[in-house]
């Protein structure tokens, strides 16, 4: 777009309009595998902004495409033209009214938000896909999304009672049950009834193509019911009422185990005979990988496939006794009711997690959406899986399945050959969609088809059909303005597919990337989840705090994620603008390592691209200052009250920060009297065989909280074990890597390597005080040093201090009852070493505690960085500071982070504690 069209768009609305190479890189692609840059993305904030951006599309020749969460995986949230964001301000719930059982929402609205504030009267909104705590309403619409509770609730098409919408001329319509308020679409029903009732809507997941079979009378002659599921090509909607449920008073969970799930699928009509409000299926494969990838699960029954299946009812006599019933007339190899709510949660998080999981197959190999969400009749289910697993098999190819058994849709992301063999993926999709058709089948279950199967309707439908569909669009939109080329006169399936015909990226003495082979396969492991971008209410996680902060898509990770992939592919440079807006609010705090189902790694891929930034030329001050901090510190520590006094001025103290490139609202930590290492030095350490456990003294323990590490010796000395420290200063490269000096980092690691290698060898662990030099050593060692083999085995020898007390067969946490604790898990901690063993202890001590999710909001380096306070605090406000302004007085603040002590004493002046402090004392 030229400047002067965007001015004039700038100049027509309230919103924004936003044309710069690293947003339309964010908005290049959905999760889905295509790839489209658009021209300019549009930030609405009132119904004339929707209204003045169509006209002006119009008047431009511009196509224009409405997106919301942008979980769309069949592509028909991206377009060439316009791309309108509903999302970032057009969120208002408008009304929930408990008597009438509807709500009124605007189409940028979270369903999880939805789901809290209808909660409140007892009610719900049905469908629940399991993207719904970053899913909106307008997309859901788009795609007439369902989840696992459809076969209870319906669809999304089946709780839409009136929607407000523009349709492509511009003008605004208002659309319920009267056909008549659409110029022609009565003649047009009329015209086309033979043919709608005979191909449309034989059984309820037939998603493919238009809904039309809402037109006719006996289904209510519903105009809205018809227009969900378009995928943005007959309007553009403002408004949308929708039906709300009542939630059952009672529910039970009972999981049937087959031995596959084909076999599953034979006994799904018994299973629907008892009246369940859901029925999901899951293969004991992709079990696995959610085991694999979170730890254990709880317990599941006998089988290699099995069913989750949920009762609700008024009373929890009336759900166990249909819940008993079914086990008696399942089919099943074995069975188990489960009753408490919490471990529900639980197994029901196994399918959640598994649709972003599902994203690799078993052997490691990145699969794709494109064939994700067929759908038969459920009396061929059982069939129809086993000759799909036969088409797979012939076809060589590999995924994990699940879904909504239910109904007859399942869920499968394929190792699809689209980078290399692109005439092998249309063969497959070419070949799934004529089996599905001979089932009497949809492409399509729920997601829609978009860019990935309009074109294989003509393999579904005949041509009759396809030009009732062709009709039908013109409508509403005759000039073909709204989401063109899906649907309707489509383009190809293996056009514009992300990631076809991308090259390796060379190493530039970086990152090792194991897994991947190389930082361009390992960005495109981001396929376009969201989960970065759920809703921090229903998020239960750490990821991602900026987009938190700032509900905006340069500061997901997926958006960071998406412009690093227009770097891999060449079209921006590594030391673009682009790239260094996109990770400027990354906080390094290593989340999505952990959270994300695909495994984005992006505080990793953030190291790598500042480091092939500024390879061989000069770094910003703060790199110098903050990157190398373990150097300044080490000499401070011999000088510390004189260090303390010259940060103790404040005029002179504020213009050395802004001179070195930090924010000078930050108050200077204080150095120690006396380092660790110093008082250590003058201690007599006897001599033994035994090598004893080596305490990793970190810098900031070291200069700052040396007392931390005195806990840490009497408490491991305490249990017979000898205590030794590195004999030199040696150090993890943490601040090396979070500012990209990956050079330094290395030469760091090295010396380490050397110093602890010995001790290693002769089977000694290493303990970790300070969460985030222990995660450097557990996770960015071996991958900064995979020509020494001894960074694997130094690796694997480290541990947290609760992993080590875990370990010892004969220690017993000190008794705390009556102790009320708050706990700020460090980030890096929750992302590579996990909370568990924590948790297992303070449970032990029978103190009551609170646990804190999500960052501290000081990351490091991140929050002391000039133009980064106002976003700091703000991630603070998403957690942490909340929870210490509801801490009783006699409340223990526990952290052992050394930046979430120091963000909770400059923020709200609370002192926190170390773990190895709260057990050795009070």
């Amino acid at each position: 777009m030229t400047d002067s069209l965007e001015r004039a768009l700038r100049g027509r609305i309230a919103g924004e309009v936003d044309a710069a190479p690293r947003r339309l890189a964010e908005y290049s692609s959905d999760a889905s595998n295509y790839r489209v840059p658009p021209t300019a993305v549009v930030f609405p904030r009132t119904d004339a902004d929707v209204a003045a951006t169509l006209a002006f599309a119009r008047a431009e020749g511009l196509p224009l495409t409405a997106r919301g969460g942008g979980t769309s995986v069949a592509g028909n949230a991206i377009g060439s033209g316009l791309v309108l964001d509903f999302s970032r301000h057009m969120n208002a719930i408008l009304e929930v009214d408990p008597t009438r059982h509807v709500a009124r929402v605007q189409p940028g609205v979270v369903l999880a938000g939805l789901q809290r504030r209808a909660g409140a009267h007892g009610l719900r909104f049905g469908p629940d896909p399991s993207t719904q705590n970053r899913c909106t309403l307008g997309g859901m619409i788009g795609n007439n999304a369902c989840g696992p509770h459809a076969v209870a609730w319906g669809r999304t098409a089946d709780t839409v009672r009136e929607l407000r919408m523009l349709d492509g001329t511009g003008a605004e319509r208002r659309l319920a049950d009267s056909l008549s308020v659409v110029p022609g679409l009565a003649e047009f029903t009329r015209a086309n009834l033979a043919l709608i009732r005979t191909e449309l809507g034989r059984f309820d997941r037939q998603a493919s193509g238009y809904s039309l079979e809402h037109l006719v009378p006996e289904r209510g002659s519903s105009i809205a019911k018809a227009l969900v599921g378009t995928e943005g090509t007959c309007g553009l909607l403002l408004e949308a009422t929708v039906e709300l449920v009542p939630v059952p008073t009672a529910t039970v969970l009972v999981i049937l185990g087959y031995p596959d799930m084909p076999t599953a699928a034979d006994d799904i009509a018994a299973v629907m005979a008892g009246g369940p409000i859901a029925v999901e299926g899951m293969d004991a494969r992709l079990v696995d990988v959610v085991r694999a990838h979170r730890g254990a699960v709880p317990e599941l029954p006998r089988g290699g496939g099995w069913l989750f299946v949920e009762f609700g009812g008024d009373s929890p006599g009336q759900v166990l006794e249909s819940a008993q019933a079914l086990c008696c007339t399942a089919g099943a190899l074995d069975s188990r009711i489960v009753t408490n709510t919490s471990e529900a949660q639980a197994l029901w998080r196994i399918r959640a997690d598994g649709a972003g999981l599902s994203g690799r197959t078993p052997d490691g190999n990145p699969a794709w959406p494109g064939w994700e969400d067929a759908a038969v009749p459920p009396e061929h289910l059982g069939a129809y899986l086993r000759d799909f697993q036969s088409l797979m098999r012939e076809h060589n190819l590999d995924g994990l399945l699940y879904g909504h058994i239910g109904d007859g849709c399942i869920h499968v992301r394929l190792d699809l050959p689209i980078a290399d063999a692109p005439q092998r993926f249309r063969s497959f999709l070419e070949d799934a969609a004529d089996q599905v058709v001979r089932y009497g089948g949809s492409l399509s279950g729920e997601h829609g088809d978009g860019r990935a199967r309009s074109e294989l309707l003509s393999r579904m439908y005949s041509p009759e059909a396809l030009a009732a569909f062709a009709d039908f669009k013109a409508l509403f939109d005759p000039e073909e303005v709204l989401n063109p080329g899906v649907l309707v006169r489509p383009q190809p399936v293996d056009t514009d597919l992300r990631v076809a015909g991308l090259r390796p990226i060379p190493a530039a003495d970086g990152f090792a990337f194991p897994a991947d082979g190389d930082i361009g396969t390992a960005v495109h492991r981001c396929v376009g989840v969201g989960k970065c971008r759920a809703d921090s209410s229903a998020a239960g996680g750490f990821m991602c705090p900026s987009y938190l902060a700032t509900a905006d898509e340069k500061d997901s990770t997926r958006g960071r994620a998406r412009v690093l992939q227009e770097v891999v592919r060449g079209a921006l440079d590594w030391r673009s603008d682009a790239v260094a807006e996109s990770l400027d609010l990354c906080l390094s705090c290593k989340a999505c390592h952990s959270d994300c189902p695909a495994g984005v790694d992006m505080a990793t891929y953030k190291a790598e691209a500042l480091h092939r930034r500024y390879r061989g030329r000069l770094r910003p001050l703060d790199h110098y200052v903050l990157g190398r901090l373990p150097q300044w510190l080490a000499a401070a520590t011999r000088l510390p009250r004189a260090a303390n006094a010259i940060a103790g001025l404040g005029p002179l103290r504020r213009i050395g920060l802004r001179a070195s490139g930090s924010d000078p609202r930050r108050p200077i930590p204080t150095l120690a009297d006396r380092s660790f290492r110093r008082g250590w030095s003058q201690r007599s350490t006897p001599t033994t065989a035994d090598p004893g456990v080596l305490l990793w003294i970190d810098t900031f323990t070291d200069a700052f909280d040396p007392e931390i590490a005195t806990a840490a010796v009497e408490l491991i000395e305490s249990l017979g074990h000898r205590v030794r420290i590195p004999d030199r200063r040696v150090c993890c490269g943490l601040t090396w890597i979070s500012t990209g000096q990956l050079d330094g980092a290395r030469k760091r690691l090295r010396a380490t390597v050397e110093a602890l290698a010995d001790h290693v060898r002769a089977g000694g662990v290493v303990v970790g005080l300070e969460p985030s030099c222990t995660a450097a050593l557990r996770d960015d060692l071996p991958r900064l040093l995979p020509e020494d083999d001894r960074s694997t085995r130094v690796a694997g020898a480290v541990r947290t201090l609760a992993e080590f007390l875990t370990e010892q067969p004969d220690w017993q946490p000190p008794d705390r009852s009556g102790w009320t604790v708050l706990v700020q898990p460090h980030c890096h901690q929750h992302a590579v070493m996990g909370f568990a063993a924590d948790r297992r202890i303070l449970e032990k001590t029978g103190a009551t505690v609170t646990e804190i999710a999500g960052c501290c909001g000081l990351a490091g380096n991140f929050g002391m960085q000039r133009g980064h306070y106002d976003i700091s605090v703000a991630v603070a406000e998403n957690g942490l500071l909340p929870a210490l302004r509801a801490a009783g007085p006699d409340t223990v603040f526990l952290a052992d982070g050394f930046s979430c002590r120091t963000q909770a004493d400059q923020l709200a002046g609370y002192t926190g504690r170390h773990l190895a402090q709260f057990l050795l004392g009070p």
